[in-house]
């Protein structure tokens, strides 16, 4: 999807939602991490993460505009768009937004260790050294069971 695409999309989606027009940008910022969007307030534009649009379906991306669009429009009547507002939950409710960001698959490798003793499972994105350490749990001794690369 690039940067045209999202627009309309989210001039769409607050048109019908919210029966209001975006006036405004709203773009991809590859630099988010951990969040889905973000609203700024001083002027008034939005930032998604590409990597979200990439991996989940539409249906969860919408959420996210809807997230995004609820601070946008309480902003601009000045009303409580921060989350802690009770016109912020309740306007996200109304409209079907997603309160959280689903979290992003992970990507490259995985270390699945498993305990000799207990049979716990352990999974690392790094290695570790299984004559050093010890299961958390009983003390018992690591294997590698597999490594998995995503």
């Amino acid at each position: 999807m690039t940067n045209q695409e999202l627009q309309a999309r989210v001039e769409a989606i607050s048109m019908a939602a919210f029966h209001q027009p975006f006036r405004h940008r709203a773009i991809f910022n590859a630099r988010l991490k951990t969040t889905g969007g973000r609203f700024h307030p001083a002027d008034m534009n939005l930032d998604f993460n590409p990597k979200l649009f990439a991996a989940y379906p539409s249906a969860i991306t919408d959420g996210i505009i809807k997230h995004e669009l609820v601070h946008y429009h309480l902003y601009a009547q000045h009303r409580g768009y921060q989350h802690r507002d009770h016109d912020f939950r309740q306007l996200l409710a109304a409209v079907g937004g997603s309160r959280f960001a689903p979290p992003l698959p992970t990507t490259g490798r995985q270390y699945i260790y498993v305990c000799t003793q207990c049979g716990r499972q352990f999974v690392r994105r790094r290695r570790i050294d299984v004559r050093r350490y010890a299961c958390g749990h009983c003390r018992g001794k690591l294997r590698l069971q597999k490594t998995v690369i995503n």
